[in-house]
């Protein structure tokens, strides 16, 4: 009775360290926080722009017709049917490591007439790619699989320290003289090294699809933001007023971007801190009698900041 004791503990104590080197991949996921200084958007901005820009050439550049389709029956061998699945590399080395895992343990239940648990992962799941949920189907498998190990050889994995690491669960099964228990232990290591290989390649897409979303959500706000600004300049050169319009306006964008509140309102009480006032251009008073002063610049100056703030492009 002891020794049965002894053996389930060493069992659960096995069960737990499969079940934390399996479930630990998981938790492995990289924390992208976006910058919140103000300094340093709009260089991170124009870095991102630029990539998105590039990146758009790319797919335009590379981007070819599609082929005609063809409205006659294709004559398709019947041994094209059931054509393999095309698995990416890691998931291709994961699907190999699970199905000798699997076969192993099938030899072992009709060995030992022990029932085969019930499986729950389908290797069509990682097709186009592996994703972490479906690493959780082959931990529930692999943990189900480790059960049905212990009971058909407990003397043999009752040595079999619950913390090795996988090249000490290999000189293990170098040491069994069971083709069938080798193959599964061997198998079992090739899947934890794999779905750590599996989960790095999603984390590496996951980002770089996060960084595809953030590259055209800046550049569909710098699209607003240009046409916005377009919309301010021709308004405000449709008036005529005695100033450069684009270049009022380009000044105050950029400012804005720092400090949108302050900009502002610098914009509607003193716009000539973004453009002087182009004394040149104001019309003599009196047809011309009257020459302009100053005092006419003072004036046009407050005249274009209560347009502006009347404006709304």
């Amino acid at each position: 009775m002891t020794e049965d004791n002894n053996e389930n503990s060493s069992t659960n104590d096995l069960d737990q360290e499969i079940l934390r080197q399996l479930e630990s991949m998981d938790s492995n996921q990289v924390n992208v926080e976006s910058s919140e200084s103000k300094e340093d958007s709009n260089d991170e901005f124009e870095k991102l722009l630029n990539s998105f820009i590039a990146s758009e050439k790319e797919d335009t550049i590379s981007s070819e017709p599609m082929p005609e389709i063809s409205e006659e029956p294709l004559d398709i061998p019947v041994s094209q049917v059931d054509a393999p699945i095309n698995y990416g590399a890691d998931e291709a080395e994961l699907v190999q490591a699970y199905k000798n895992f699997i076969d192993a343990i099938e030899a072992i239940a009709n060995q030992r007439s022990l029932e085969t648990p019930t499986l729950v992962f389908s290797p069509d799941s990682l097709v186009p790619n592996y994703k972490p949920s479906t690493g959780k189907r082959i931990v529930a498998d692999t943990l189900a699989c480790w059960d049905l190990l212990f009971m058909a050889f407990p003397e043999k994995l009752s040595t079999l320290n619950p913390n090795s690491s996988d090249e000490q669960f290999l000189n293990f099964a170098e040491g069994l003289s069971d083709q069938n228990l080798q193959l599964a232990i061997i198998s079992y290591v090739e899947i934890l090294i794999d779905i750590e290989n599996c989960e790095i390649s999603y984390e590496e897409r996951r980002l770089k699809a996060q960084r595809k979303r953030i590259e055209k959500a800046l550049y569909e706000e710098y699209k607003k933001r240009r046409e916005r600004k377009e919309r301010f300049i021709k308004a405000v050169a449709e008036r005529n007023f005695p100033i450069n319009a684009e270049r009022l306006i380009n000044n105050y964008f950029k400012t804005a971007t720092k400090d949108a509140k302050g900009a502002y309102e610098a914009l509607i009480s003193n716009p000539a801190v973004y453009a002087p006032i182009e004394n040149e251009k104001i019309k003599p008073r009196l047809f011309g009698l009257i020459k302009v002063t100053p005092q006419d610049g003072i004036r046009e100056n407050h005249r274009i900041g209560a347009y502006l703030k009347k404006l709304k492009a």
